[in-house]
């Protein structure tokens, strides 16, 4: 009971996590950030007032003065673009999307978060939720009742539909980077084992959703995590797992042709590259010309649907095709450029761009620097800690190139961004407590 109460903080976040175990609404919340949101989506408004009942009871200082500028950084670009919407409608919930993701719920997770024994719960949430999705998905492979891909429902998409391909990818990435940093959590080798357990576990469904993004996202994480962790271990481990990713497709029969052309496609874009393709680097060359006519403040919140013809070649085609998983076929339209970077650089410009890019690289900065003195004594108790805050980041960092906000999804995106902004700019003698 005494722990329950002492943790009590920490459960709206861990509560927000397990949501997404839900199936998703149908229809969900398309890319690029509209939509009318989910039950996650409300309940995070219920963590960031949880959180200010909070601190108006314990009387804590909110934040340091570094976290306050960091977090709120995004607020100028955003504020500014939302002014430069089509209407005020759309400024405004355009606005309340952006802020809601990269202000107030990151600020809200790294103020209920008070030391590493609740950041760790909420890893292993994460954790969990990655583990029952991608069971979902691999399900969905092996009896065809996932989403639609190559003539096929073979897609693993858990219980995000085949409208929102990225979801499970996404959870389940998370969960595998958070699994394979807990692994090196120091004086725990029960916990160790079964990190290193799920991350394993995890990769089976990974392979499964056939998103090309998340796959090298997540390769970009781990390996920053196992050479953050130490040079010689890293070669020890990439080496096992080169050689177990080997023997896991050929394991998979018909799949593993589809997973070898999913993979060759990935540095295919000159030649006859698919459609998917042609569509990303068609809208990403229309995100850039939007930026080359409005380079400071870009043509307002949400405006890339209305300013994508104007600026997109004729290549590009007028939506994609979904099906599967439960539902039956779908036209998506194309809404967003499918790169954050570019989308923001669209939207809001370079001083969106500048507040939103600069605030995370000041991030990844303060974390690394956090961890080089986690390594040099000062502490040395939360080594799991840093390698998964770090590794969390460079894993957003390197998806946002292939991929924006959008989805049920997209709320933990702000949850990862509280959980690195408590390694890299939270309270450190309450850190140094856990």
């Amino acid at each position: 009971m005494r722990a329950l109460r002492r943790d009590a903080p920490v459960l709206p976040v861990v509560l927000l996590v397990a949501l997404l175990a839900l199936p998703a609404p149908a229809g969900g919340e398309p890319a690029g950030g509209g939509g009318t949101g989910t039950l996650a989506d409300a309940v995070s408004a219920l963590v960031v007032g949880g959180c200010a009942v909070h601190l108006a009871r314990t009387g804590r200082r909110p934040l340091t003065r570094t976290a306050a500028v960091l977090l709120g950084l995004p607020v100028i670009g955003v504020t500014v673009a939302a002014f430069g919407a089509s209407s005020a409608a759309t400024g405004v919930a355009g606005a309340a999307r952006y802020l809601q993701i990269f202000v107030l719920v990151p600020a809200a997770v790294l103020m209920l978060v008070r030391d590493a024994r609740q950041f760790r719960i909420v890893a292993w949430a994460l954790v969990a939720l990655a583990l029952w999705q991608g069971a979902i998905g691999v399900r969905q492979n092996l009896t065809g009742t996932g989403a639609s891909y190559a003539g096929e429902d073979i897609r693993a998409v858990g219980t995000f539909g085949s409208t929102d391909v990225m979801g499970m990818a996404t959870v389940v990435s998370y969960g595998l980077v958070c699994a394979l940093a807990l692994a090196f959590r120091p004086h725990a080798p029960r916990q160790r084992s079964a990190a290193v357990t799920c991350a394993v576990l995890l990769t089976v469904p990974l392979a499964l959703s056939f998103s090309r993004g998340a796959w090298i996202a997540t390769a970009a994480a781990c390996t920053a995590v196992l050479f953050l962790a130490g040079a010689r271990r890293a070669g020890r481990v990439l080496l096992a797992g080169g050689a177990a990713a080997v023997v896991l497709v050929a394991g998979l029969g018909v799949g593993s042709a589809l997973l070898q052309e999913r993979l060759g496609s990935i540095t295919q874009v000159t030649g006859a590259p698919d459609q998917s393709v042609v569509d990303r680097y068609t809208m990403w060359a229309a995100s850039a010309d939007m930026w080359r006519e409005h380079p400071v403040t870009g043509v307002g919140l949400k405006g890339f649907p209305d300013h994508r013809d104007g600026h997109a070649s004729l290549a590009l085609s007028s939506a994609s095709d979904t099906a599967g998983a439960g539902s039956g076929f779908v036209r998506q339209p194309l809404l967003s450029p499918h790169n954050m970077y570019l989308l923001v650089l669209a939207e809001q410009g370079l001083l969106g761009l500048a507040a939103l890019a600069g605030g995370w690289a000041a991030l990844l900065v303060l974390g690394l620097r956090a961890w080089h003195g986690e390594r040099a004594g000062r502490g040395g108790s939360r080594p799991d800690c840093a390698l998964l805050a770090c590794g969390l980041l460079v894993w957003q960092l390197v998806d946002f190139v292939y991929a924006d906000i959008g989805g049920p999804s997209t709320v933990l995106t702000a949850v990862m961004l509280g959980m690195v902004a408590w390694w890299s700019v939270g309270p450190r003698e309450e850190a140094a407590r856990g």
